[in-house]
């Protein structure tokens, strides 16, 4: 419990709007400008690129400080939930009436800190697919790299290979990877709906 708490509040902190209150002195409200999310993406679109690669790397370090808080207080196991807790705060924020971000930075985290052999991979299949014939390429990748992301830590978990700091793999590994990209693709899935065409754009 402890551990989800604080995933989930760190989830919470507010890193897109924090972003728009420097940069505009709170004239803008990344929830209605650009693309309506509040995430890296669409701060770089309204904000400028400089506020953009703020807000994603704020976002990636609530997901890894989530997983080693929850590492701390409840172990390995504790790290999962930690992570997976932080992406539903960021996705669902109660503080914002549950209308969040889609989760992607802090999922980055998670996979930084409890996968971290596997990362340099997961970008590079995110960057291959975003590079696609796509309309909605942040979908996309979003979507193809968090299947193969289930896949690689299903695979570490099962054949024990090394993970660095990421501690020693068990079935919470790919069970807490399966949770973020559920959570993820229902936020982009939310964003559909809200938008009634297409599929849903930038991811954040």
């Amino acid at each position: 419990m402890a551990a989800a708490t604080v995933g989930y509040a760190a989830g919470l902190v507010p890193s897109a709007d924090v972003a728009a209150q420097l940069a505009t002195g709170g004239r803008v409200d990344l929830r209605t400008q650009g693309s309506g999310n509040p995430g890296g993406a669409n701060a770089a679109a309204v904000l400028g690129a400089r506020w953009g690669y703020a807000v994603m790397a704020a976002d990636i370090a609530k997901g890894a400080v989530a997983a080693r808080l929850g590492r701390r207080l409840a172990g390995d196991t504790g790290q999962h939930l930690g992570a997976v807790m932080s992406v539903v705060g960021h996705c669902y924020p109660v503080t914002k009436g549950f209308q969040g971000g889609k989760g992607v930075g802090c999922s980055v985290g998670q996979c930084l800190t409890t996968l971290p052999a596997y990362l340099p991979v997961d970008l590079a299949v995110a960057g291959a697919v975003a590079a696609g014939p796509w309309k909605q390429r942040a979908f996309a990748a979003t979507t193809v790299s968090s299947a193969v992301w289930v896949v690689a830590a299903t695979l570490w978990w099962r054949r024990g290979w090394p993970n660095a700091w990421g501690g020693t793999p068990t079935a919470a590994l790919p069970l807490a990877a399966a949770a973020s990209t559920a959570v993820i693709l229902q936020r982009f899935r939310a964003g559909q709906t809200r938008r009634g065409a297409g599929p849903p754009d930038r991811a954040g």
